[in-house]
């Protein structure tokens, strides 16, 4: 007999196939049984009828508990009025383990207990249709990048100093000295970039940021692309290309998903290159236009970021912002040194930002100069020196967040929910 995956059960109408998976629901109507199966693949309605079984086999299917896991055979027919379009007519019953009483049930939970039982909730629709929604997006951005010629190099987890600022970093013993959980992986991606040219990582970072918003994790997830030879307005086009690239690949490929989701889909078919570019001074003036009292030089908040980037109806980029609420290797506009050449990409909708980079300094006597009013220990990045020592030239990157593009693409209120097992201030369980 034929193990069949619920979503490729189309290809087997009128045969006897084998379902292997877990009680998603159960009714009954007298004489007729009715279970909801899922397999991880899909959702999938079997009948049981009493006078085509066995009654020891019909009284079993009317014993089910959900979330048993069960082994099934029948015929698959289609059914336009069951889920998915087809049904199985239940022939045979193997039950793997009956379940205890389902803790999460169709009453509504609070954010806590839902969050406390993470590793059951995911078995959800609305979870299991964010997953998915969030394995496109990493797929359709190394796919991206790989058809364009970027190499992925794997970098480390374990640092042994900061890049994006020595306040948010995870401190941990490291044999005879410490080590710290990395910020991001782009400065070992600019050594990358230096030996194969184009490059990215993807990995979890880690910032110790006690943010309790929507939109902060203390553990997540970035794909940081480097390139050589990379200016701010390339390394714009390249985000604003792999962006559009991005939402049309989750459209086409995962739209039941973001249905599931009650996603709006227009704001998304409008996401079209070009997008918007503003300067940080063009920014901060409209934000004083619409009350919001920006000194210069202050990094935009969630909530100025929320502000702008609902005046566009597509993402938006903020360029140039002040050097002095930037990390250290941004590279300074040559006409305004004062600001770097440096942008972020904000979501629309109010999302804001998801995608942060730009030009790296490539002088070495000018980065020598940025450690020191940063007041870092310049032999821990003696490395990183090297890099504009031999053969230094002109390079641009930029990370994209998973869990916060995921969130704008799914039209979601918080990031805790597109990661299997969020990490926040309150939270390391489960």
């Amino acid at each position: 007999m034929t193990v069949v995956a619920i979503d490729g059960i189309g290809g087997h109408l009128g045969q006897e196939i084998e379902i292997r998976g877990w009680v998603y629901n159960l009714r009954s109507s007298g004489s007729i049984h009715f279970v909801l199966l899922r397999d991880g693949t899909g959702i999938l309605q079997a009948v049981a009828v009493r006078q085509d079984l066995p009654s020891d086999v019909f009284e079993a299917v009317g014993a089910l508990t959900q979330e048993s896991s069960v082994i099934v055979a029948g015929v698959a027919r289609e059914d336009r009025r069951a889920p998915g379009g087809y049904e199985l007519s239940l022939r045979r019953l193997s039950v793997l383990q009956t379940a205890e009483a389902y803790p999460i049930t169709p009453k509504e939970h609070g954010v806590e207990f839902l969050m406390d039982h993470r590793h059951l909730w995911l078995r959800s629709s609305r979870p299991r249709a964010i997953m998915r929604v969030r394995a496109e997006v990493e797929r359709a951005i190394c796919d991206y990048l790989d058809d364009r010629g970027y190499v992925r190099m794997d970098t480390p987890i374990l640092t042994p100093s900061a890049c994006e600022g020595t306040t948010t970093l995870f401190e941990t013993p490291y044999f005879e000295r410490r080590a710290y959980l990395t910020q991001s992986g782009q400065l070992y991606n600019e050594a990358n970039a230096a030996a194969l040219g184009r490059v990215y990582c993807f990995g979890p970072t880690f910032r110790a940021e006690k943010s309790k918003t929507r939109r902060h994790l203390t553990e997540f997830w970035m794909i940081e692309p480097e390139a050589a030879f990379l200016d701010l307005e390339g390394c714009m086009a390249l985000e604003e290309e792999m962006v559009a690239h991005v939402v049309q690949r989750v459209l086409d490929r995962r739209r039941q998903e973001l249905l599931t989701l009650e996603r709006d889909l227009a704001p998304l078919e409008r996401v079209r290159p070009p997008f918007p570019r503003l300067s940080y001074d063009e920014a901060a003036e409209r934000l004083r236009e619409r009350g919001h009292p920006v000194r210069w030089g202050d990094d935009f908040g969630g909530d100025e970021e929320t502000v702008i980037s609902k005046l566009h109806d597509r993402p938006v980029f903020i360029h140039r912002y002040p050097a002095e609420c930037k990390a250290f290797y941004m590279r300074p506009d040559p006409a305004r040194p004062e600001v770097v050449l440096g942008a972020d990409l904000l979501a629309s909708e109010g999302y804001g930002e998801i995608i942060g980079g730009g030009e790296r300094i490539y002088d070495p006597g000018l980065l020598e100069q940025r450690l020191r009013e940063a007041n870092l220990p310049r032999a821990e990045y003696e490395w990183y020196l090297d890099l504009r020592r031999y053969g230094s030239v002109p390079h641009s990157g930029f990370g994209i967040g998973i869990e916060r593009t995921v969130a704008w693409i799914c039209g979601l209120e918080h990031v805790r929910e597109t990661i299997p097992y969020p990490r926040l201030i309150n939270r390391l369980y489960p």
